[in-house]
């Protein structure tokens, strides 16, 4: 785990400058782990950024975050960590969340006393308890989706981190085939891990969930799934814009597609590529910085 960390503090708009900045570049080393967030609740426009290393960053890697904030030198903080999980540390007694139907937990919480659709994410080595705004925007975006009349009978969650998304799409959508990918190898065991604790069945049909370990939609088995008539993708902008195209042969003629991860200053060129690729806007919601797009490939004529 990160054992030193590189800490900057600046206003807003310059940390999501350089959180733009890093989404953009082509030869990021993304084992370097970097995050944004304010300071408090009551200071919103005070910001501070940080970047977790597995050793001492070195000159070039302190230049690389530097470059991120256009050159201009910032002042960083160097700290070396205690040798814990600390992202395990951070997720552990955060609070229920609630997104449209969903209630969101971690394993130290009770239930929810009213009907709504519990899901338990345990702190873990991999995003997506539902904390961040995206996350939760999907849920609430795929309850959306369901309360219009869609009957989702072919799911895909690209990049699905705990498996949080697909456990949400199954819920509103329970027979349907439902497939769950992702780039890191260990997201594996932590879907199947969160699914004995969601009793969510494994398996390849319908009602039931496959995990699958794929960079974007190159596997076999999951092009043959396709084409889906629901792909969900909460990943990052640069990514989703390179997807695009690879997304349009995935989503059937009418099929409709959930795209997440992306700051709302980054929306306009998101949309552009998939309106490109053949899509349409059906939907949106932006929840704090972050846009969640609901969008419907053309049928083809």
């Amino acid at each position: 785990m990160p054992s030193w960390k590189i800490t900057i503090h600046a206003p807003k708009p310059v940390v999501a400058a350089a959180l733009d900045a890093q989404d953009q570049s082509v030869d990021w080393d993304y084992n370097v782990v970097v995050s944004g967030h304010e300071i408090a609740e009551d200071r919103p426009e005070d910001w501070v950024f940080e970047a977790w290393y597995s050793g001492k960053p070195s000159k070039a890697e302190k230049a690389d975050i530097a470059a991120l904030f256009s050159g201009k030198t910032p002042a960083m903080a160097l700290e070396k960590l205690p040798d814990q999980d600390w992202l395990t540390l951070s997720q552990q007694g955060v609070d229920p969340i609630r997104a449209g139907p969903f209630y969101v937990r971690t394993p130290d919480h009770p239930a929810p006393t009213e009907e709504l659709l519990d899901l338990v994410i345990p702190a873990s080595q991999a995003f997506g308890t539902g904390q961040h705004e995206t996350t939760a925007g999907c849920l609430a975006m795929l309850a959306n989706i369901r309360v219009s009349g869609v009957n989702a009978r072919n799911i895909a969650d690209i990049g699905t981190g705990t498996g949080l998304l697909a456990f949400g799409a199954l819920a509103l959508w329970p027979r349907a085939l439902c497939t769950a990918s992702d780039i890191d190898p260990v997201c594996e065991g932590v879907v199947l891990e969160n699914a004995v604790t969601n009793t969510v069945p494994m398996g390849g049909d319908a009602g039931e969930l496959l995990m699958l370990t794929s960079d974007g939609m190159d596997d076999p088995q999951l092009q043959a799934r396709g084409p889906f008539d629901l792909l969900i993708a909460n990943i990052l902008a640069a990514p989703l814009i390179e997807l695009a195209a690879h997304f349009a042969m995935s989503v059937q003629p009418g099929g409709h597609l959930v795209l997440a991860g992306l700051l709302e200053t980054q929306e306009a060129a998101v949309r552009s590529a998939y309106r490109s690729a053949g899509f349409r806007m059906a939907g949106r919601i932006v929840n704090g910085d972050w846009s969640i797009l609901w969008l419907r490939r053309r049928r083809i004529v």
